[in-house]
Formats: C-alpha cells, sequence, structure tokens
C-alpha cells in the first residue's frame, strides 16, 4: 500500500486531532477509498511518527464521527460515505478545500431552507423575553454594521443572529444546527455578503416576525431570504 502520509509535526494542536485530521482528510478526499482498510496501528506509527496512544486517540476520535470502524482479524475499515457525520463540526473543518465550493454552499443552502424556516416559526413562538431582547440587540448592531460595512464584524453579527435563533426554538434537536452554522456559514456569509450585500430587510422581516410571535410569517419571509438568487456563491474551481 502506498505511503499516504507524513510525519505529524509538533505543534500547540493536540497530537492525535493533527493524525485524525490528516487521515480524515485523505477519507473525505477519497484517496482512502470507501471500504478500505487503512494501514496497520504499527505502520502509521512509523508514517505518523507517534505513539499508539496518539493512534488509538485519533482512531477512536474518527470512529466517533463516522468515518473508521475496527473489526477483529480484519483490521481498521473505511466507513461507507452514507455513515460519515457530516453534521460534526470538526468534520466540516476538515473538509475545507477538499470539495467544490459552490456544491458545498448549494448543499448547505439546501439544508438551511429546509431546517431554517420551521426554526423561525418555533423561535417566533418559543423564544423567551431574554432571548427576545438579545435578538433585538443583535439586529440593531446588524443594522449599524451594514451602514458602515465590515466583512468581519457583519460576519460575526450575521453568525450570531441565526445561532440566535436556533437557540430560541428552545427545542434541543435544533440545537445542533445552530452549531454547525459556526464552522459552516463562516464560508457562507463570507461570499454571500461580498461587497456590502447583506439582505437586511431579508433579516428585517425576519426578526419582526420572531418578535411579533409571528410563526407563520416568520417561517414564511426566512423562506423568501433562503432563495439561491439572492445569495452569491463561490465560482467553482477551474482546473
Amino acid at each position: 500500500m502506498t505511503n499516504n502520509f507524513s510525519t505529524i509535526s509538533t505543534s500547540s494542536r493536540s497530537l492525535h486531532v493533527q493524525v485524525a485530521r490528516t487521515i480524515a482528510r485523505r477519507i473525505l478526499s477519497g484517496e482512502l477509498a470507501q471500504g478500505s482498510i487503512v494501514p496497520s496501528e504499527m505502520a502509521l506509527c512509523e508514517q505518523f511518527g507517534v505513539s499508539r496512544t496518539a493512534l488509538r486517540e485519533a482512531i477512536k476520535l474518527l470512529t466517533s464521527k463516522g468515518l473508521l470502524e475496527s473489526r477483529p482479524k480484519i483490521g481498521t475499515k473505511v466507513v461507507n460515505r452514507a455513515y460519515w457525520n457530516f453534521l460534526d463540526p470538526q468534520l466540516i473543518e476538515w473538509m475545507e478545500g477538499l470539495n467544490d465550493s459552490e456544491e458545498f454552499c448549494l448543499q448547505f443552502l439546501g439544508l438551511r431552507r429546509a431546517v431554517e424556516p420551521e426554526a423561525c416559526a418555533l423561535a417566533a413562538v418559543n423564544a423567551t423575553a431574554e432571548q427576545r431582547i438579545e435578538l433585538s440587540e443583535t439586529f440593531q448592531k446588524m443594522v449599524k454594521i451594514a451602514e458602515n460595512f465590515n466583512q468581519k464584524a457583519w460576519t460575526a453579527v450575521d453568525l450570531k443572529f441565526h445561532r440566535l435563533i436556533f437557540n430560541s426554538t428552545n427545542n434541543d434537536f435544533y440545537l445542533p444546527f445552530g452549531n454547525i452554522l459556526t464552522t459552516m456559514f463562516e464560508t457562507f456569509i463570507i461570499h454571500s455578503s461580498k461587497d456590502g450585500d447583506v439582505c437586511l430587510d431579508e433579516h428585517r422581516l425576519i426578526y419582526e416576525a420572531i418578535m411579533a410571535g409571528n410563526a407563520k410569517l416568520a417561517k414564511e419571509a426566512s423562506l423568501d431570504h433562503l432563495q439561491s438568487n439572492k445569495h452569491r456563491l463561490p465560482e467553482k474551481s477551474i482546473a
């Protein structure tokens, strides 16, 4: 088997996470095929220049994300893509640069369109007084930043606005979607809000509907906001 790995260099990042990231990116890119058996523990320790403890922790981490499984007398196997945990923020981070950016963002927009409008409707009904105050303060910051646009500041406040909506559903099953925004949404916002195109009016309609407790309008405003023609997506990479 070809040696696809290189020695892990010392850095502040936890050693086993470095190892896991390197293996994960080989899997996510297809260099390590689905169903294939990864090199033996001894071979990987030698290739990475790490201890068995660090390697085993890395394998355990990748197993928890659905990328690998270990079987007696068979070894450690790459799991079929259908079982990979694509909603894991760390896995999403490791995917950066491996996939077509436009397709990645379109898929993410499809996920948001399926989930976020209902989250807005639930937030309109279930948000606490404290959550409504925080959402109001966040939207006011959005207005100020839009008037004197700054990409970094807008990305942070837009991210917070949408995360607050998921948190304000007060439904535990929606909370993970707010968490994955931290990783996926940042890239999406940077492209979509390029040159100050921030869709502030659409955000305002969502905000006002939630504050008014109008679930129907909140859902409709979110669906309208999430139309692909309202977002600038990254262009396809030219090989």
